[in-house]
């Protein structure tokens, strides 16, 4: 069996504020487990948890991923920009187009996601996260596509996208012209072997689609920190 994706974590200035914000936006509740830290778990069908880890870092450039959030009516797309709004979230410009129907906001540490219009076809088959959409390359989805099990539901003119076999939100991937990496990402992925597998096994396999291990100053942690293909950082667990 493949490694399965545990959660979508985020570096935080503030993560307990964070993590009330987006336990706010999306509903989640946090989890009780003392060892994940401050983190969310879904209510539906998302499939993977939200951890917030501390960092005194402050936020340079634009996220290589963020959320975009569905919609059923454009009641409904108001009713998300409103709440987003009165949690901390504001409204930012990165070039949309006036006739465009997502809302683009940030959250209050300025972390980039969209408000999807209702109606979007691409979208139509997943939940209030419609998708984990990202900066990335053709080869790095199908690198994604590999590590993790999910099959290709989306492969044209280098964009890509793959879907769990159990739905949830798609993880996308824009193609090119891919923005130049200029530090460690501030979202990263991490991912785990099942419960019977082999933390090291799945770092060789890892290894062999393309990935790399990377060392970010983690220090001796029971986790392995490692890049794909376009250098995003992730980290593989122990088996859980």
């Amino acid at each position: 069996m493949t490694a399965h994706l545990f959660a979508l974590c985020v570096d935080a200035n503030d993560p307990p504020r964070l993590a009330r914000f987006w336990a706010g936006v999306l509903g989640w509740e946090p989890a009780d487990h003392p060892g994940d830290g401050i983190a969310l778990l879904p209510n539906d069908d998302t499939g993977f948890r939200m951890r917030f880890l501390p960092t005194t870092q402050e936020k340079v450039g634009r996220n290589q991923m963020h959320f975009d959030l569905t919609s059923t009516s454009l009641e409904d797309q108001r009713q998300t920009v409103a709440r987003s709004l009165e949690l901390g979230a504001r409204h930012i410009d990165v070039g949309q187009r006036p006739e465009e129907g997502h809302v683009v906001l940030a959250d209050p540490e300025g972390n980039e996601f969209c408000v999807i219009e209702p109606g979007n076809s691409f979208l139509a088959e997943c939940g209030f996260i419609g998708a984990l959409s990202s900066d990335g390359s053709q080869e790095v989805g199908y690198f994604w596509s590999e590590a993790l099990g999910w099959p290709l539901v989306w492969d044209q003119d280098q964009e890509t996208a793959i879907r769990s076999p159990d739905g949830g939100p798609k993880i996308t991937w824009g193609g090119p012209p891919v923005a130049p990496k200029t530090g460690k990402n501030r979202l990263h992925l991490d991912i785990a072997p099942p419960a019977d597998g082999d933390q090291l096994a799945e770092v060789d396999r890892l290894v062999s689609l393309g990935a790399t291990r990377v060392d970010i100053g983690q220090g001796q942690v029971s986790w392995v920190v490692m890049a794909d293909p376009d250098g995003n950082e992730f980290c593989v667990l122990t088996p859980r």
